[in-house]
């Protein structure tokens, strides 16, 4: 009997049909990033009474995940058996969609294993651009990055996106911000064409410039700009929000309360970077390192200086973490964060946490990576979380962002 295999937007409409009432089948989906590595996902189902299987209502048995996961199958991809481990699949090109492979197996087979015969099969375009969205590669003064526009007249709110100590240039969160409606500048700050190689020291002029940039640009609608960061990214958010008037709203996804690693200038201000002292990393047996109890104490008062005064901002944050972030204590900075802000009679902020979800918290079905290997140190790190739980504060927090910066940024406009 032929097997079709229709897919719908986000998996919910995804049908498999013309199998036998009650078959066992092992859904696969199978994706290759720019380098050619492979990835893959597998998952357990059984037809109906009339021979289909929905994912949208239809619950998963064994393989990668259980229960109804309409996207399981992309957030649970990871490098196939051949491939080297802890590689993250990362859409480097946001022109070009991510081509998944769908596969429907004969039987139960378990990951890793060889599956069934196939019968059926469906290629998917997941795209991180809508249609009309414009990518414009900036060198304007020292920024560097690209600008995505969406499409018609604007004025957008302006929205400047950071990711963490990975360096380089990230889009994809950007192309998909612009896709709902933000003008948004993914801004690298190191490791990128002619800005520093390695984190040293930072000026904040740098990130002034570029809140300025997009403030002034003729598709942002003021009066200021928001600005989203993960790790690095979302200290460094703070520090943004904190002394730069342009910027009003910002969105910190598992970052510190206090300036890491590398020095921040700003004018003659110097807040210096906690250190990592390796001498409290561990190592486990399979070469995995831990470092969540690494970083300096930012509560030690010797480390004091490091802390960003966020209570001199005017504008508003959302703390988002995963609560077994294993790559530093997200949770803990948080409420230091939150802390802060209420010992001087503030209370313009949210919090988001999510139990059970690790540290980079990305937008809906990228895939999960407890583990992933390194960019600067070169060995796999332990970000810790639980797939199933991860893609769900992924599927919730992308909503409740968009609703804040778009929010705020009206809430700020009003009230200026």
């Amino acid at each position: 009997t032929p097997v079709s295999l229709p897919l719908g937007p986000a998996g919910r409409r995804t049908r498999v049909a013309g199998l036998d009432p009650g078959q066992a089948v092992t859904l696969r989906a199978v994706a290759a990033d720019e380098r050619g590595c492979l990835f893959q996902s597998c998952a357990h189902y059984r037809a109906d009474g009339r021979g289909e299987l929905h994912l949208g209502t239809d619950a998963s048995h064994g393989g990668d995940y259980t229960g109804v996961e309409p996207m399981g199958l992309f957030w649970s991809l990871a490098p196939a058996g051949m491939e080297r481990p802890y590689q993250r699949l990362v859409p480097r090109s946001t022109g070009t969609p991510m081509k998944v492979e769908m596969l429907v197996h004969q039987g139960h087979s378990l990951p890793g294993a060889i599956p069934g015969t196939v019968v059926a099969r469906a290629e998917v375009e997941r795209w991180f651009t809508a249609p009309g969205v414009r990518r414009i590669r900036l060198k304007e003064g020292g920024v560097r990055g690209s600008l995505f526009l969406p499409s018609g007249d604007g004025p957008f709110p302006g929205v400047i996106d950071m990711y963490g100590d990975e360096g380089g240039l990230i889009e994809f969160r950007s192309s998909l911000l612009a896709t709902h409606g933000f003008a948004a500048l993914s801004l690298p700050y190191f490791d990128f064409e002619d800005l520093p190689k390695v984190m040293k020291e930072f000026k904040l002029e740098y990130f002034e410039e570029a809140a300025r940039f997009l403030r002034r640009h003729p598709k942002v609608k003021g009066p200021g700009v928001g600005v989203i960061g993960t790790g690095k990214g979302a200290e460094l958010a703070l520090s943004m929000i904190t002394f730069l008037p342009e910027v009003v709203a910002a969105v910190c996804i598992s970052g510190c309360s206090s300036n890491t690693v590398a020095d921040l200038h700003y004018g003659e201000m110097t807040l210096p970077g906690l250190r990592f002292d390796m001498n409290k990393v561990s190592v486990s047996d399979a070469g995995v390192f831990d470092i969540f109890e690494a970083l300096d104490d930012p509560t030690n008062p010797a480390n004091s200086s490091c802390t960003i005064p966020i209570e001199k901002a005017e504008g508003h944050f959302l703390l988002v973490v995963g609560e077994d972030d294993r790559m530093w204590k997200s949770s803990l900075y948080a409420e230091l964060a939150i802390g802060r802000l209420r010992q001087h009679g503030k209370e313009n902020f949210e919090l988001l946490s999510y139990p059970g979800a690790g540290h980079r918290i990305d937008p809906p079905s990228t895939p999960f990576c407890q583990v992933a290997m390194d960019r600067v140190l070169g060995v796999p790190v332990l970000g810790g979380g639980e797939s199933k739980a991860h893609a769900h504060a992924q599927e919730h927090s992308w909503g409740k962002i968009q609703e804040f910066l778009h929010l705020k940024a009206l809430k700020y406009e009003i009230t200026k």
